[in-house]
């Protein structure tokens, strides 16, 4: 089609300044093609729109896809509600698809009345009537033959006829129909000549539509971007601002900037499940746990459950998502920068001098590296001071922990990577668990108080009875009369149980009398705190 229009144009040639146009009978022949491929344009444009054309735009724009999705979003978000993320989520996304199909109606309006409408009336209506003209000239071009034809045969009559005067008369009265009949076939012609050249000069006109149909969709796709780039900084906020994320497999400063902690959760977890009843489990982090039960677990200090009492009685599994949290860290606990540092440090020969460049290195560490390396190694000290019973000394834990603490960045699996340095490791980790107290002298928290996000707070742990009176001191001066808020994590229960009974019980004489208030009456609301599944003011 379009090689025989090009064809057309490059036989209408100027001759003394006018320009020949194509023949009526090629424009006849392209017009038929532009009436069929227009059918075919706004017959598949339709099925493209996702609102009923014809309706009022109220009725329209509920019947869109997008509407309902919009309204499906909405209604979950409000069941899940502001709690829950994907509540929020659904909510923001669910505002977000109304506008966008509020935008979605506007387009498809304009693309109706611009490009359908236009199109429909050139096929059905204004090409139609052109060659509706054609078959009328066609029959009007045989009613001046036939007319003629009869003109002719009375003239000829009257030559070799007898009645001259009569068929005379009749040949004048069919002459005027013959004249009659050719003023009514040139005034079709020239009607139709006038329509069709019409036709050819306004191309120009008819292309322009779909011009318009790129320009509307240009349109109506920035509006839509306008309405999502407005709408996914404050989704992607609330996504960042959500607490509640995995911690295996997150990089640690991302895990405790999330949580507002100091220690990482799962790591803080796992050692006071394990100073409760596995410090005297022999073969501690060497022995392998159940695969269905460290799953489990991991998955259960993920999502900050308070619901870990089954794990006490299975310190392998626990000490198995203690491994597993440190060997899937993006970057390893020791990191990454110093890892050469570290090597070059225990190559040294002289064991006080490796001691000490072992220390220069530790000190480079980030804030929040340091802070969880001496929470892991005082623990790990503790554990090595029941060797005889638990047969875990610095240097087996250093063989079987090491490797999960300090890797190369290089290319490979984390297995090949920890043999590739497990001999380094061993030498590295084994001193600064023999001399924890030496390189962390400070204890195994940074302060005796941390605060945790949204107002929660987490009672920390304490070394010794006097330390602890001093914090009782320090909680109930921060928090009012209760020692322990309501809005404790859900994650710290379990820790606080273990803490009241190891440190709050044997000096509760010491807090009793600090508050002024009775021993017994104390002592039993402690009892009762003990078997409450919430947190529970009981001072």
């Amino acid at each position: 089609h379009v090689s025989e229009w090009t064809s057309m144009r490059q036989q209408s040639v100027y001759v003394s300044g006018r320009v020949f146009l194509p023949s009526r009978a090629q424009i006849e022949r392209r017009m038929e093609m532009v009436r069929v491929v227009s059918h075919n344009t706004h017959k598949r444009m339709v099925t493209c729109l996702q609102g009923h054309i014809g309706t009022d735009a109220e009725k329209r724009h509920k019947k869109l896809p997008l509407t309902a999705l919009s309204q499906a979003m909405v209604d979950g978000g409000s069941q899940l509600g502001e709690e829950s993320l994907i509540g929020k989520m659904m909510e923001v996304c669910g505002e977000a698809e109304n506008r966008l199909a509020s935008e979605l109606l506007q387009h498809e309006v304009q693309i109706e009345k611009d490009v359908l409408d236009p199109l429909n009336q050139l096929a059905e209506v204004d090409i139609p009537n052109i060659l509706k003209q054609r078959k009328q000239l066609a029959k009007l071009v045989l009613d001046y033959d036939s007319a003629r034809a009869r003109w002719l045969q009375a003239t000829k009559s009257i030559i070799s006829g007898t009645n001259t005067q009569a068929l005379t008369a009749k040949a004048d009265l069919l002459k005027e129909e013959v004249d009659e009949a050719m003023n009514k076939m040139e005034l079709c012609k020239d009607q139709l000549a006038a329509d069709m050249y019409s036709f050819f000069s306004k191309e120009g006109d008819y292309a322009r539509y779909y011009v318009m149909l790129l320009e509307a969709q240009a349109d109506y796709h920035r509006k839509s971007l306008t309405v999502l780039e407005s709408v996914l900084p404050t989704i992607q906020a609330q996504q960042d601002s959500w607490t509640e994320k995995p911690a295996f497999g997150t990089g640690l400063e991302e895990h405790l900037k999330r949580s507002s902690r100091e220690i990482a959760l799962p790591l803080e977890a796992c050692v006071m499940m394990l100073l409760e009843t596995g410090m005297k489990e022999e073969g501690l982090f060497r022995i392998a746990a159940g695969a269905s039960k460290l799953k489990k677990l991991k998955a259960a200090l993920d999502c900050s459950t308070s619901q870990l009492e089954e794990f006490y009685s299975d310190p392998h599994a626990v000490a198995g998502a203690l491994k597993s949290y440190l060997r899937e860290l993006p970057e390893p606990l020791m990191s990454f920068q110093l890892y050469d540092e570290w090597i070059q440090a225990s190559n040294v020969s002289e064991p006080d001098k490796r001691l000490q460049a072992l220390w220069v290195v530790c000190d480079q560490l980030p804030k929040n590296n340091k802070a969880n390396l001496r929470y892991l190694v005082k623990f790990l000290s503790k554990l090595a001071q029941d060797s005889e019973v638990n047969k875990m000394t610095p240097s087996n834990i250093a063989i079987v922990l090491g490797p999960n603490m300090l890797w190369a960045k290089t290319e490979g699996t984390l297995a090949e990577m920890a043999a590739a340095t497990s001999v380094h490791v061993v030498t590295i980790i084994e001193p600064i668990i023999q001399h924890a107290d030496w390189f962390f002298p400070e204890g195994m928290y940074t302060c005796p108080l941390t605060r945790s996000s949204g107002g929660r707070y987490l009672v920390s742990c304490v070394q010794d009875h006097e330390q602890w009176k001093r914090e009782c001191h320090q909680i109930c001066s921060f928090s009012g009369i209760n020692l322990i808020p309501r809005l404790l994590k859900k994650i710290d229960l379990f820790v606080f149980k273990w803490r009241l009974k190891e440190f709050y019980l044997p000096v509760l004489p010491h807090v009793a009398q600090h508050f002024n208030r009775p021993c017994n009456c104390l002592r039993k609301q402690s009892d009762g705190l003990l078997k409450e599944e919430e947190p529970i003011s009981f001072l």
